[in-house]
């Protein structure tokens, strides 16, 4: 008896705590996921970084074997210069001081990169008034882009997802859910083709170095708002018509982005979706369940013993007796 009374309450718990179990249940899932990423990522790239430290020590032995009048001090403090330069994005080799990072095209492809939250950090303000300023436009700018792309993204999706959806569910005929799954997965698919696949295919003829793998990879990364910085088109030597070029990749993210959030806002909107979500947000106190409140005070006030009637009635007894009146000849006062 009293173990069947037990699981009975525990089974009462769980269901009254269903929310926070799921939670619970994705918080540990979500810290499983960043593991799992953590040990992928180690045991793939570790092998290769190991290998290039090795091959870069090769070279520095060897260079410094041919050259004897060149310390190995002198030749860390010429290589941490380099490095630091090409943190700001500054290269010293000769062939690569025709491209400037600060031209106005270049400028106005970094600011994109900020105030889209990607940051490449191929380049960066090298000034403390630069610095400051990037502080100042990032944070005024940051909120006005989301509010841009709030705004362009709920007009696009009244025209792209509501009304399509609706204009099939009314005159087809056909399951509302249905309809919405089928035009969210062909939507996907249109915007992998068009900003994902054939811009691939761009970049890949368009730079030099790169195969359609680390467009296609770019176009991710860029578009996801990861901004890692491994590549950044037009960046290689001689690059033909580089402001153009500049000019179209920042229209690209910019459209990309817009494109990547209609996309995600019509997946949103999906009716399992939103079922899904539920399951782990707390449940907001509906009307139902403040009346139910009330009817159980107003139980509770009507569980009160009691008061006899003739305790009332000579608590509202008057102080002063009035004799009643006949009639209203028997009134001294109209007489």
């Amino acid at each position: 008896m009293l173990q069947s009374l037990a699981s009975n309450s525990c089974v009462r718990l769980i269901q009254s705590h269903k929310s926070t179990c799921y939670f619970v249940s994705l918080v540990l899932g979500y810290l499983l996921y960043l593991v799992f990423g953590a040990v992928v990522f180690s045991s793939v790239e570790l092998p290769y970084e190991d290998q290039l430290r090795q091959e870069l020590r090769a070279v520095k032995k060897q260079f410094l074997q041919e050259n004897n009048c060149l310390t190995e001090e002198r030749l860390e403090w010429f290589l941490k210069k380099a490095l630091d330069a090409s943190n700001y994005g500054v290269s010293i080799l000769n062939n690569a001081s025709a491209n400037w990072n600060w031209d106005f095209t270049s400028a106005m492809f970094f600011a994109s990169t900020v105030l889209s939250t990607t940051g490449y950090g191929h380049t960066a303000p090298l000034s403390d008034g630069g610095k400051a300023f990037c502080i100042i436009y990032s944070v005024i700018g940051i909120p006005f882009t989301l509010l841009f792309l709030t705004a362009v993204v709920q007009r696009i999706m009244v025209f792209s997802t509501r009304r399509p959806v609706m204009y099939i569910h009314t005159y087809w005929g056909l399951s509302k859910p249905l309809v919405a799954i089928v035009h969210a997965t062909l939507l996907a698919l249109l915007a992998m083709s068009c900003f994902f696949l054939i811009p691939a295919a761009i970049f890949s003829i368009l730079e030099e170095n790169w195969n359609f793998l680390e467009s296609f990879y770019f176009c991710f990364i860029s578009l996801s708002t990861i901004g890692l910085g491994d590549y950044v088109p037009g960046e290689s030597v001689n690059q033909r018509f580089r402001e153009l070029y500049k000019v179209g990749i920042t229209v690209y993210l910019i459209l990309g982005l817009i494109v990547m959030l209609v996309v995600l806002e019509t997946f949103c909107e999906l009716q399992q979706l939103k079922q899904l979500r539920k399951m782990f947000y707390l449940k907001k106190e509906k009307p139902q369940d403040r009346m139910v409140i009330l009817e159980n005070d107003h139980l509770s006030f009507t569980t009160v013993p009691e008061t006899p009637a003739g305790l009332m009635e000579d608590k509202f007894q008057p102080f002063v007796r009035v004799t009643p009146l006949a009639s209203p000849n028997d009134d001294p006062m109209i007489q």
